[in-house]
């Protein structure tokens, strides 16, 4: 049996963790000194509502030796092989924290542990991917094959509604997020290479600049993998959502439209407001 774990990062849904049996194990969000394990003791609004009153963004880390070993052990000790996805190395030492513990488990041999360079559902659509080709009976070797060739095709961006966080987070200047502010500019950022960095820009309500993100995105999405497309965002109102949603269902081109609400990593550097549509090309 080969087990698959990904890093809380993937931002999967409790219903799809549970659909593919995934094991997800838990970046830490460090907020007042104190570590809260993303997704399982700390919220989005919870993060938000700190950063707001402090004014500042909290801290994230990678995830724990222990978790990782409490995570995968039981499997390795049951005579299983794991498949774990980590957020991209670029991004984090969780990739590398998971090798060593591995070695350290004397386990590496059944371990294969999988540099996303990638976050968010940009992992989840690899660990779904790798899910469905275990479940055709794939070995653990020609499911990673298989996987590593996908990396480079999967695509994540979104689009930010406020550059407060961005700013608080180190990823924009003050003068830059205070003419963002004025001027109603939310800003693509773009996944490429393992890492983020800011793209076209759009203009006007979050709503508006959403709609256009989206439609932009248009071409890339018709020659996509058709199997499934996710929509991760973290807006309160569910009248972007589902506009989003019934714009994709209306290409009639993909099988599965699926909706994520961003974790804590992604909620803590892009703040409240933030959509984006992730895929796989063809």
């Amino acid at each position: 049996m080969i087990k698959i774990f990904a890093d809380s990062t993937c931002d999967l849904s409790k219903e799809l963790v549970e659909r593919y049996n995934i094991g997800i194990i838990p970046l830490h969000i460090v907020m007042d000194g104190k570590e809260y394990r993303d997704g399982l003791e700390i919220t989005p609004a919870e993060i938000f509502k700190w950063a707001d009153a402090n004014k500042t963004t909290p801290k994230t880390s990678a995830i724990s030796i222990e978790d990782f070993e409490a995570a995968v052990k039981p499997e390795i000790d049951a005579g299983n092989e794991v498949i774990v996805f980590s957020i991209s190395s670029e991004m984090s030492t969780t990739n590398n924290i998971m090798k060593l513990t591995a070695e350290d488990m004397g386990a590496a041999d059944k371990i294969s542990v999988i540099d996303s360079r990638n976050l968010s559902t940009g992992i989840g659509l690899l660990v779904l991917a790798a899910a469905d080709l275990v479940t055709a009976g794939k070995s653990r070797e020609e499911t990673v094959k298989e996987i590593e060739r996908l990396i480079p095709l999967t695509r994540a961006s979104f689009t930010v509604d406020i550059l407060t966080y961005l700013h608080r987070g180190g990823r924009c200047s003050a003068v830059a997020a205070l003419a963002g502010s004025v001027l109603k500019l939310h800003p693509k950022i773009v996944v490429e290479n393992g890492k983020m960095h800011p793209d076209k820009k759009y203009r006007g309500k979050n709503t508006k600049a959403i709609m256009e993100y989206v439609t932009d995105l248009t071409p890339e999405l018709k020659k996509a993998r058709k199997d499934r497309v996710f929509i991760t965002h973290t807006c309160k109102e569910r009248e972007i959502v589902e506009e989003v949603k019934s714009y994709l269902e209306s290409l009639g081109y993909f099988d599965e439209v699926l909706e994520s609400i961003a974790g804590g990593v992604i909620s803590a550097h892009c703040g409240p407001g933030t959509l984006g549509v992730l895929f796989i090309a063809g």
